[in-house]
């Protein structure tokens, strides 16, 4: 019916697709300024402008700075652990329980700690030293984030190593060690595929998944 009900869903559809498509540029917004500008840097007023939105629908969304930008950091690193989680299925040998399968699955490990959400969260760790509320809040929302960054692990090395002995000691030692190594790279830029340390890893993790 023309002008009668039937109209509405449609209406109602375009409403919560401008919804999320604000959402998604204020997302969006706020995380190209805390991996640009850090965490004090991260102002409202300069992410408003970037998103290109009212204060008001802004505030709509996310009625504290810190919520903005917890849910920001969270956005994005979520996106890029599913965008991972695809390429190893893409990269990795399939079903290969040698060596190879070892390298390349710390190869593309280590190249998620040269992507911007690991430095958008690495801004949140270090804010939330001052500020409890903020670290009240991103406990739990980390904690989940490393229980589904575990489980594309285990997809980039398979169910054969996965199934070893010592296999949750090496995810373990490579995601931390990894980490540690990547905030250097915050003030001494190189090329981290030339990083000493990758071919330290590959070797620790061939040896201690060895049968």
């Amino acid at each position: 019916m023309l002008g009668g009900v039937s109209e509405t869903p449609a209406l109602t559809t375009r409403r919560e697709q401008r919804t999320i498509d604000s959402w998604t540029r204020i997302l969006d917004a706020a995380v190209e300024c805390l991996v640009e500008s850090g965490y004090q840097g991260a102002s409202t007023v300069e992410i408003q402008a970037r998103a290109g939105v009212s204060r008001g629908r802004l505030l709509h969304h996310f009625p504290s700075r810190d919520a903005l930008l917890l849910a920001a950091s969270h956005h994005l690193a979520t996106g890029r652990v599913q965008s991972v989680a695809t390429q190893s299925m893409a990269a990795i040998t399939a079903g290969a329980a040698t060596g190879k399968r070892v390298d390349q699955a710390v190869e593309l490990m280590w190249t998620t700690y040269q992507q911007p959400y690991f430095w958008a969260a690495t801004e949140l760790w270090m804010a939330a030293r001052h500020n409890d509320d903020l670290g009240v809040a991103l406990r739990p929302a980390e904690r989940e984030l490393y229980v589904a960054i575990k489980v594309v692990v285990d997809q980039m090395f398979g169910p054969v190593f996965i199934a070893r002995k010592r296999y949750p000691l090496v995810r373990e030692q490579l995601l931390t060690s990894m980490r540690g190594v990547a905030l250097t790279y915050s003030f001494d830029a190189r090329d981290p595929k030339s990083d000493p340390h990758l071919a330290q890893w590959k070797e620790l993790a061939r040896a201690l998944l060895q049968d």
